[in-house]
């Protein structure tokens, strides 16, 4: 097997047609809009209603978030009970449905979209989640050591959806992959190919983590990625 091959192995697929119109089921909208906006989701067995806007990337709820929510459902008894961190977390789906199935949630953002996250976040997981969901201001690639020490903070999943699409920061998203994780971290990040240097960023990616992919889903151009670090830790292509 080829070292390409190695870092990217596919486990069993579903049907790609199949799973993408079972996880675009999963959103609604409402019959009629009072006051603010939003779209309602069916995961973990729960009515979700996801307050958002257009006019930021961020505060959208993006196919690629719904796609690894559909994946938590199917994984719920790994994830229950374990510290988990999403980054990007933007209006909140994934880690909403991960708190829901049971996980100890950090969900972390930009600062001008906490506040919506936030919103989200209480109003979907009151007196549904085990553990009450932190809400955090990330930086991708500034002061990781001094607001996620990783002494003290440990995670056993990294969730990511839709991270990375046309911005100047890729660098320091890899960065934080890598501070974020220890060894025995698993990511979970679900990706749409946009553009060439998509594919760029996932080699510089496989560099660093064994990489499978869980699913791939040509119809909605996403693919679902589980990954660990490699054992023998390497440094950040540049």
């Amino acid at each position: 097997m080829s070292k390409s091959e190695n870092s990217s192995i596919k486990e069993e697929t579903p049907k790609d047609e199949d799973i993408s119109s079972e996880i675009m089921k999963r959103r609604f909208v409402p019959n009629l809009f009072k006051g603010m906006s939003w779209e309602g989701f069916q995961f973990a067995g729960c009515e979700i209603k996801i307050t958002e806007t257009i006019d930021c990337y961020g505060a959208y709820v993006w196919p690629s978030a719904m796609v690894l929510s559909y994946y938590l459902e199917h994984c719920q008894h790994e994830i229950i009970d374990k510290n988990v961190i999403e980054i990007g977390s933007g209006t909140g789906l994934v880690s909403i449905v991960a708190s829901i199935l049971g996980s100890n949630v950090t969900a972390t953002d930009l600062p001008h979209l906490l506040d919506n996250l936030q919103y989200n976040i209480s109003q979907n997981t009151k007196s549904r989640s085990k553990y009450q969901p932190q809400v955090r201001e990330l930086k991708w690639g500034i002061d990781l050591e001094k607001a996620f020490p990783r002494s003290t903070c440990h995670y056993d999943y990294l969730l990511a959806a839709d991270v990375v699409y046309s911005h100047p920061y890729l660098n320091e998203l890899l960065m934080t992959f890598d501070h974020l994780c220890q060894d025995d971290t698993t990511i979970l990040w679900t990706m749409k190919f946009r553009l060439d240097k998509d594919n760029t960023f996932v080699h510089r990616f496989q560099h660093i983590f064994d990489t499978v992919i869980i699913y791939d889903l040509p119809s909605l151009q996403i693919k679902l990625y589980k990954a660990t670090r490699k054992k023998t830790r390497i440094g950040i292509e540049t």
